[in-house]
């Protein structure tokens, strides 16, 4: 008995024994793998001699001793000798740079110790500034307990931080925008200037559709004056309503602003510089604003660079996605050229990493040089090069957003947003499409001036029926007139993909624009006075639930009353109705309870067409019902942004009308449906 208790004395001695090796053996291999514990705590171990298959006992020399400084040379022992930490430097979303790797506190009191670096609990990383990156690298090489494995950042990502951090800060220019501007200036908007002008006045701002972008790039000029003239290059359907926008904020007289148009003549151009672009001879660009399309570009592009205009504003800058296309290799030489360079698109193509690649060579073009590194990079990598593909997405936001891009959408400033933002759109209608329209207004005005003379009541009553038959004529043949245009501008709305609402009243427009989408491929409903009222509940229901249904082609009278259009807010009106209150009940089909978001919307005007005349009705109409209105919701303004005054025009014509706001206010309150609610945008859920 005694000798079989010594027995299994001398098991049980070495089953824990066992125990005890396996246990510190655990240990070791755990510190060594996960350094998020304690990378100064190791245990020594002597070799372990090679056991003849009965003899198992573990030896005394094999118990776990303190640590004494001193790593053997076993396998064992070199599991905690190389001990190595990677630790990855990347850029943070708010523009600085960060340190992620496992927990270790060799490493951690290395970090502290980099200049002005903080912990951030919630994303678990360390931040510090770009300018600690050199400091950070010197700190994290003399970390002697463990060895660092630095990933640093990509040498595409080091160049453009380097580069940005070399352009000037003008945001001491900022007060030099014109004390009748700056005070109409939305927050977001401010601060947008000032992005533009912390970045030495290169940047691409990519706002949303609808949040003013255009207002922007013009305050920015304001405090670059000494620069001008200025260039700028837009979509052809863009053009009118830039030199628009220009002469209503910084009050430039229209001979100062050179827009360049296929032809000189067509409907009114309200003073502006014509140049034709199809002249045999040579083109002056000498404005203080000259204003070209980028078709016209590839015409002028040795002109344009002897030019060597300094301030140059690209609008709809995707237009300069395709690296091939004529536009583009036309275009970036005269951006590139330019001291002050502003991008404007709403659609930059972020999931596309490869359409922003030239638009970033124009802004910068010793950091992206290389189509192929970039590719590489962001483009996970391309095929035969072809880059299609998206990788490393984060990281190309974060350093747009950190030296290049400042990017705001409705929903982030919604606070500061009116609940509706019109804008009026200057059309250019071409020449071959006003000569119908100008003959009838010839006849119109010979018909009025007989009126005026006529004594007999019997003849003025003839002449008013010849007079309203002109003016129908009028507003039908205005109708085809517009036709180009217009659907040349809803191209430009495309691009933005968002849903919007068009609104018409002839069926020549309705159809052209139905086509014109379904040409594009775009998904749509179209709703007139021949839609059955069994489809259009089926109609609406598509467009409030179906993303790929992106248009809603509308009658004004047919369409403008009892449906709900809540899931778009860009609404453009292709024709005026004669009755305000037509205007006020299509708009609020998208402006009515269940938006939730400001609402846009856009009237596509031509001087020297029916639109004159509807102004004035309108005006008319609105006068006469005087002062009743009391609701904010029913204030309807139109932003002065987008009006202007035209020195050439006697009448109250769109040109000349300053707003619609001063007679929409006393727009009684019976224009809405009495089953309506009083339309208030909600304020979108977290």
């Amino acid at each position: 008995m005694e000798e079989m208790d010594a027995l299994e004395k001398e098991a049980l001695e070495r089953i824990n024994q066992n125990k005890v090796l396996a246990f510190s053996i655990f240990l070791v291999l755990t510190l060594g793998i996960n350094l998020v514990f304690s990378p100064n705590v190791c245990f020594s171990f002597a070799q372990v001699p090679n056991l003849s298959q009965g003899s198992r006992i573990l030896p005394s020399s094999l118990a776990p001793k303190p640590n004494t400084g001193q790593l053997s040379d076993s396998p064992v022992a070199m599991v905690c000798e190389g001990v190595k930490v990677p630790l990855k430097i990347l850029l943070h979303h708010s523009g600085d740079l960060a340190a992620k790797f496992p927990y270790n506190q060799a490493v951690v009191d290395a970090v502290r110790k980099i200049p002005m670096a903080l912990w951030n609990a919630k994303e678990r990383l360390w931040i510090f500034p770009q300018s600690s990156l050199s400091s950070a690298e010197i700190i994290l090489r003399q970390v002697s307990s463990v060895k660092v494995e630095v990933e640093n950042l990509d040498p595409l990502v080091q160049r453009a931080i380097a580069s940005a951090s070399r352009v000037p800060d003008l945001r001491h220019l900022y007060d030099k925008i014109p004390s009748h501007i700056e005070p109409k200036l939305l927050p977001f908007q401010r601060d947008g200037i000032e992005f533009i002008l912390q970045h030495g006045g290169r940047v691409l701002l990519a706002d949303e559709m609808g949040l003013g972008k255009t207002l922007q790039a013009i305050a920015v000029t304001t405090c670059v004056q000494e620069s001008w003239p200025v260039l700028i290059i837009a979509p052809s359907s863009l053009r009118l309503h830039w030199a628009t926008m220009i002469h209503q904020w910084l009050h430039v007289p229209p001979s100062d602003i050179v827009v360049v148009l296929p032809q000189p003549g067509g409907s009114n151009k309200c003073g502006f510089t014509i140049v034709s672009s199809n002249t045999k001879g040579t083109i002056h660009l000498d404005g203080v604003f000259n204003i070209i399309s980028y078709d016209v570009v590839t015409k002028l592009d040795k002109l344009l660079m002897a030019l060597d205009f300094k301030v140059v504003i690209a609008d709809e800058s995707h237009f300069l996605k395709n690296a091939q296309a004529k536009r583009t290799t036309a275009t970036l030489p005269v951006i590139k050229k330019a001291q002050y360079a502003i991008l404007l698109s709403g659609t930059p193509a972020l999931s596309r990493p490869i359409e922003l690649f030239k638009q970033l060579e124009a802004l910068y073009p010793d950091v992206y040089r290389n189509v192929h590194e970039y590719g590489s990079r962001y483009c996970k990598g391309g095929v035969f090069g072809i880059y299609q593909g998206a990788s490393n997405h984060e990281e190309l936001h974060n350093l747009m957003k950190a030296t290049v891009m400042i990017r705001r959408l409705k929903k982030d400033v919604l606070s500061e947003l009116p609940s509706k933002r019109r804008q009026q759109v200057f059309l250019d209608l071409a020449e071959k499409d006003m000569k119908q329209i100008n003959a009838l207004f010839r006849e119109l005005k010979v018909v009025k001036a007989k009126i005026k003379d006529c004594m007999s009541e019997d003849d003025i009553k003839s002449l008013k029926f010849t007079e309203k038959q002109l003016i129908n004529k009028i507003y039908t043949d205005s109708a085809e007139a517009k036709i180009p245009a217009v659907t040349d501008y809803l191209g430009t709305v495309l691009e933005a993909g968002c849903k919007f609402l068009v609104f018409a009243h002839h069926q020549s427009m309705l159809e052209a624009l139905h086509q014109f989408l379904k040409k594009k491929k775009v998904g749509c409903i179209r709703i007139d006075g021949s839609t059955p009222a069994s489809s259009r509940q089926v109609l609406v229901s598509d467009f409030q639930g179906n993303d790929e249904i992106k248009a809603a082609v509308l009658s004004i009278r047919a369409a403008g009353v009892g449906i709900t259009l809540t899931a778009a807010s860009t609404v453009i009106f292709a024709e005026l109705a004669w009755t305000p209150g037509d205007l006020i009940q299509a708009e609020d089909r998208a402006h009515r309870i269940g938006q939730v978001s400001s609402v846009n919307i856009h009237y596509l005007l031509a001087n020297d067409t029916v639109d004159d005349i509807i102004w004035d009705v309108v005006q008319s109409k609105l006068e006469n019902l005087g002062q009743m209105l009391d609701g904010q919701e029913n204030a309807l303004e139109v932003s002065s942004s987008h009006v202007m005054n035209s020195p050439l025009k006697p009448r109250n014509s769109p040109s000349k009308q300053q707003t619609l706001d001063p007679f929409l206010k006393r727009c009684k309150r019976s224009l809405y449906d009495d089953t309506e609610e009083r339309p208030t945008p909600k304020v979108p859920r977290n």
